[in-house]
């Protein structure tokens, strides 16, 4: 990487995205699993999920060991967004998030859409962890409909409708496809959703209130930290905490 892609206006951020989850895949593929549809040691180390125990047999007999966020794991909740259940789930993310990275990017800058983009990805996981903590989940869609949140508030303040320029379509379509297909994480889609939507219109805010990209990054990082420990809270519950309030 040339010092002077860092400093143009090329999406060096979303490329090294792209390629983490490229590599996350072939890891998968590398350790026992496969490319069309996961797997494998590397994604069972690395998949979300808040508590979950696995038994195995010892010679002194059955041992039961728990994993997950709630067991200390709390790397999962940014791990398992780089790791997917095939190509077709890698490309349609990846196809995603090259396309608002590209737009995103050159318009925070490189560090605030990082900072943005791991904010909405560990938003996505509290959603996962909010609605079902015991399920094993994969994937960086709710990274991906954060920034699609986040690309709403931009057209919107740049004046631009957005059910004329494709992005509203986008994300309705994509809500559509969350609650009509079995399987896909609700929680996920919905936390990075929100999320996006809520942290963009904050740092694009802060950067017409006073102008320092910083701070929207600092922001970002803030809220990343206080969503961890939501994590945390939300995989203890081993159950549905959204009816035990």
């Amino acid at each position: 990487m040339r010092m002077r892609d860092l400093q143009s206006g090329r999406p060096i951020v979303t490329q090294v995205l792209i390629a983490l989850n490229v590599l996350g895949m072939l890891a998968a593929a590398a350790t026992g699993g496969s490319l069309f549809d996961g797997g494998g040691t590397a994604t069972e180390n690395g998949l979300l999920i808040g508590y979950w125990e696995t038994t195995e047999m010892t010679r002194f007999g059955f041992v039961t060991t728990p994993i997950g966020v709630a067991s200390g794991e709390w790397y999962r909740v940014f791990t398992g967004g780089f790791l997917h259940s095939g190509l077709l789930h890698l490309g349609m993310n990846m196809l995603l998030l090259y396309l608002l990275g590209t737009q995103l990017e050159p318009l925070l800058g490189k560090a605030r859409f990082l900072a943005l983009y791991v904010a909405c990805l560990a938003a996505g996981s509290f959603g996962v962890l909010l609605v079902s903590p015991t399920a094993a989940t994969v994937g960086a869609s709710g990274a991906v409909f954060g920034l699609m949140g986040a690309a709403v508030i931009a057209q919107r303040r740049a004046g631009i409708d957005i059910w004329r320029n494709g992005i509203g379509g986008l994300v309705l379509i994509n809500l559509l496809i969350t609650f009509a297909v079995p399987g896909i994480s609700v929680g996920a889609h919905v936390g990075g959703l929100v999320a996006g939507v809520l942290i963009g219109a904050l740092v694009f805010a802060l950067d017409s209130a006073v102008r320092a990209p910083l701070l929207g990054t600092a922001v970002c990082a803030v809220l990343t930290v206080a969503l961890v420990f939501g994590c945390i809270w939300a995989a203890g519950q081993w159950a549905d905490p959204v009816l035990n309030f």
